[in-house]
């Protein structure tokens, strides 16, 4: 009989892909990984006691990617200014972010994937003398539906 250990949540890879390929970076942490059922309430005719909730559509959360500041010219940076910055006169690129939770052979364990996303925000951390860290910046997404 073998034993069963949870995973670890620091073992994981995110890649994102699209038109150009496949752009990969390391990330601090990935959160966000979400969904709810909505509920829509049907009131009973000729009784006003009771409602009665009926599953609706499913939502999903952002997905929110954390890591160190991205060199200006990185293909992620580039896509995240160019969705941020374009207004709406300009298409929405769509890309597909894959997040996989590894073993300790970095293998797979389990993959999320996220259809069509696309920045809906990014924050770069204060700046502060007093401390000695990295800049962190935090980049969120917003997706059609994940597998």
């Amino acid at each position: 009989m073998s034993i069963y250990y949870p995973p670890v949540s620091f073992c994981f890879s995110v890649s994102i892909t699209g038109e150009t390929g496949s752009k990969e970076a390391s990330f601090k942490e990935v959160s966000g990984i979400a969904m709810e059922k909505h509920t829509e309430e049907i009131v009973e005719g000729g009784l006003n006691d009771f409602r009665h909730p009926v599953p609706s559509t499913a939502k999903y959360s952002n997905l929110v990617l954390i890591k160190g500041l991205l060199a200006k010219d990185s293909p992620l940076a580039q896509w995240c200014i160019a969705t941020l910055e374009g207004g709406l006169n300009n298409a929405i690129r769509t890309n597909n972010i894959v997040v996989s939770l590894l073993n300790e052979n970095a293998e797979p364990i389990r993959t999320w994937r996220f259809a069509n996303a696309w920045p809906v925000k990014w924050d770069v951390d204060d700046f502060n003398s007093m401390n000695d860290e990295l800049i962190i910046e935090t980049m969120e997404f917003a997706y059609s539906y994940v597998q």
